[in-house]
């Protein structure tokens, strides 16, 4: 099952020439989720190779704008290029609480109607996540009527054990949130693919005399088959272990993480995508307004030991490697040296936009 990350936005604040704002979009077998959806996000869907159609689900780390105030803009296209005839499952949306009622408004205002449906899922914070006197209660826009497609979501609470919030969990995936510390409540998601059945052994399959047909089909889904001879074949007799299953791991911005879920949720990610808005030099301003340097990511990269860190959300200052030149003030390049001082010279990725990471499948071992 393939599966690669596209880097639709990579710059922080606001959109500009060489780059678009937050967005990551995650594709897998043709379906396509999106991780944040800054302004201009549908013109840099157009840019690319992805298709905004593909979209099954959305999920916005934050409320600060240059996160999600693309995401009105990017429905209503979807809509406009959508068959109003055809039957489709809804588009989920998850995010913290107020994010319903902003698409709600959105839409009433601009007299916009969807020819599909969708559910805004949200999640409740918690008051360790932003200074203090900075969470707001928005419970007050509660009564609003929804618009006729909107299907009524769920509203998510930290499971105070484990120290995160379970978002999806179907044959495939298991999608989780953790809590990050920002100047508003921030939110990380982590993609966890299910492992999958080993392949069939032929050589075992043969020597217990199963015949091809329907009993390799039975065994493949865990079913124990009898042959006609009398004798039990189960699955953990013919089958190879089972493939590990990827996990990606995307972090809205913050300047650190709350509680011990975003460690256990990351823990030996394939891949971690964290921002890192300023460089080192500038370590307490990032601080001051809940930003991330490279140190700061690759620092919590290598307590979760994860195999590749990729940074992003970088500061307008800092300018893509081919427009700017090595040595000069705010290069880019420094923010990539910095992080790999600190994972003792491993390799980090500095995203661009319309830059695609596959993430390969993982191999397992054959029985014999």
């Amino acid at each position: 099952m393939a599966m690669d990350v596209t880097f639709l936005g990579t710059g922080s604040a606001y959109p500009s020439p060489t780059r678009g704002a937050s967005a990551v979009a995650l594709r897998c077998e043709g379906t396509c989720w999106l991780f944040d959806c800054g302004e201009g996000t549908q013109t840099q869907f157009m840019k690319s190779q992805l298709k905004a159609g593909r979209i099954t689900k959305i999920f916005i780390t934050h409320l600060h704008g240059d996160h999600f105030f693309g995401l009105p803009g990017l429905l209503c296209t979807i809509s406009l290029q959508s068959s109003p005839t055809a039957s489709k499952t809804p588009m989920e949306i998850y995010g913290p609480v107020g994010l319903r009622n902003f698409i709600w408004r959105s839409m009433e205002l601009s007299h916009s109607e969807l020819t599909f449906p969708y559910v805004v899922h949200e999640l409740v914070p918690t008051e360790d996540q932003c200074p203090a006197g900075e969470l707001k209660d928005f419970s007050y826009l509660d009564g609003a009527d929804s618009p006729p497609k909107e299907i009524q979501g769920r509203t998510i609470l930290l499971d105070s054990v484990e120290g995160s919030y379970v978002l999806v969990n179907d044959e495939q995936f298991l999608v989780k949130a953790f809590r990050l510390f920002h100047r508003i409540p921030s939110f990380g998601f982590s993609v966890s693919e299910k492992e999958r059945p080993g392949r069939l052994n032929a050589q075992k399959l043969k020597d217990l005399g199963v015949p091809p047909g329907p009993a390799y089909g039975k065994l493949k889904n865990g079913v124990t088959v009898v042959l006609e001879n009398g004798i039990k074949v189960s699955p953990q007799d013919v089958l190879e272990k089972p493939v590990p299953g990827r996990k990606i791991c995307i972090l809205g911005d913050c300047s650190g993480v709350v509680g011990d879920g975003g460690l256990k949720l990351c823990f030996e990610a394939d891949l971690l995508i964290h921002e890192a808005t300023l460089d080192d030099a500038h370590m307490d301003k990032a601080k001051e307004y809940g930003h991330s340097t490279p140190r700061m990511a690759a620092e919590f990269a290598k307590l979760c030991k994860v195999k590749r860190l990729v940074l992003t959300h970088f500061s307008q200052r800092y300018k893509p490697p081919l427009l700017s030149e090595e040595g000069e003030i705010d290069d880019i390049r420094e923010l990539k040296k910095q992080a790999e001082s600190v994972l003792d010279f491993q390799e980090v990725t500095l995203a661009e936009d319309f830059m695609v990471i596959d993430i390969p499948k993982k191999k397992t071992i054959s029985i014999t």
